[in-house]
């Protein structure tokens, strides 16, 4: 059986070792070693990678006790030197640690216990079953940052159940013998088998992110050490970024969003004036130049809002069908206010869109839909002029 380096040494990056055993399977090549560093998916973390005997490896999993290391190819020799991908180890290490007081101060503070963890590859989540609450998050994130300030040194020890029952644990194990405590001192005593940072300064920092609510319940998205330093670098810059743009300091970017937010519904609302009025206008001109009952038009610039809008003012006023189409937009608009009544719009759309490539549907009254290509729009819209002209 591999003796397991990453329980009681997890700051172990080198080793040199055996190769023990070696199984091709479909999806590749997988070894066991006298000895290995590499923790092997469990417990929420995910597994380590790195190099055996110069070989990537791309995959650790433990099955019946014994830890497989998938490579990228067979090795050659069986003596070989090993090495971890230490930065991946040493944030994996840093993220548990942090959940393990995240969680420890949630029920402390709230009287929530953690349920489940997830350590990603952008975040971590707990799941603690209780509705957390604005100002008690605010409470846990100063209290467990508190904590790492402490520096508390961080044991892990193995004991037997008997031992097990008499310490304060979280929960108690679902394993029977070879119980593994990790114990953050003046904190928590807890059953794990994770790799973790040697005292709670080493976790550096740990930020929380946002939480939604599950099941009766709150998670809590949070990041530690080295990723939550990187969130900030990455939010700062989008932060100084937006302030260079609007030319305005941290303190008064609210005001400044909510200023252009007022400037644009006034905007908004003096546009929408405007285009009334010119719909209005243009209404006149296309009622002027109509053929029969049929009015068709194609724009070269004009949004499929604004063709519904100008189609309903003239099917509301006047009798007949409005034909519309967009070339920026390859979109075809059809309506009619029930003159002549056979023509249904929706169905009729409905009936021949798939000829052109087209998406769309509507009722009777007025229908619309999108194509691949402004070739395609206007091919339909000429197919629909052309079957409204025969009737």
């Amino acid at each position: 059986m591999t003796q397991k380096i990453y329980y009681d040494s997890a700051y172990t990056r080198e080793w040199h070792t055996t190769i023990t055993g070696k199984v091709d399977k479909e999806d590749g090549v997988y070894v066991t070693l006298a000895e290995t560093a590499f923790y092997p998916h469990g417990g929420g973390q995910p597994c380590d990678v790195g190099q055996i005997g110069g070989i990537a490896v791309l995959d650790v999993n433990i099955e019946d006790g014994e830890v497989w290391h998938k490579l990228e190819r067979a090795p050659e020799q069986s003596e070989v030197q090993c090495e971890l991908d230490w930065a991946r180890r040493f944030d994996h290490m840093q993220q548990h640690t942090g959940q393990h007081l995240l969680s420890a101060m949630t029920l402390k503070v709230a009287e929530a216990m953690t349920l489940s963890f997830h350590l990603g590859t952008e975040y971590d989540t707990i799941d603690v079953a209780a509705e957390l609450g604005a100002d008690q998050l605010t409470i846990i994130e100063q209290e467990v940052n508190r904590q790492i300030y402490r520096n508390a040194r961080i044991n892990t020890s193995w004991v037997t159940a008997e031992e097990a029952a008499q310490l304060p644990l979280v929960k108690q194990p679902t394993v029977t013998e070879d119980i593994r405590i990790v114990e953050i001192e003046g904190v928590e005593y807890n059953a794990c088998g994770g790799t973790h940072v040697s005292a709670t300064g080493e976790i550096g920092i740990i930020k929380l992110l946002k939480t939604e609510k599950v099941k009766g319940g709150t998670r809590i998205y949070f990041k530690c050490g080295t990723r939550a330093l990187n969130e900030f670098t990455s939010v700062q810059h989008v932060l100084n970024s937006i302030m260079v743009k609007l030319k305005t300091s941290k303190d008064e970017l609210l005001e400044r969003i909510e200023k252009m937010e007022l400037e644009q519904k006034q905007l908004q609302t003096e546009l929408n004036a405007v285009k009334t009025t010119n719909d209005a206008y243009y209404a006149e001109q296309l009622l002027a130049a109509r053929e029969g009952l049929v009015i068709a038009q194609v724009f070269e610039d004009k949004s499929l809002k604004d063709m519904q809008s100008l189609a309903t003012k003239l099917t509301t006023d006047h009798e007949g069908l409005v034909l519309f189409a967009s070339i920026s937009e390859a979109k075809v608009v059809l309506a009619q206010n029930g003159q002549p009544p056979e023509w249904a719009c929706g169905p009729f759309f409905k009936g021949n869109l798939g000829a052109y490539q087209g998406k769309g549907g509507g009722s009777e009254k007025m229908a619309q839909a999108g194509f691949a290509s402004s070739e395609d729009a206007l091919a339909f819209y000429e197919f629909t002029k052309d079957q409204l002209g025969h009737h």
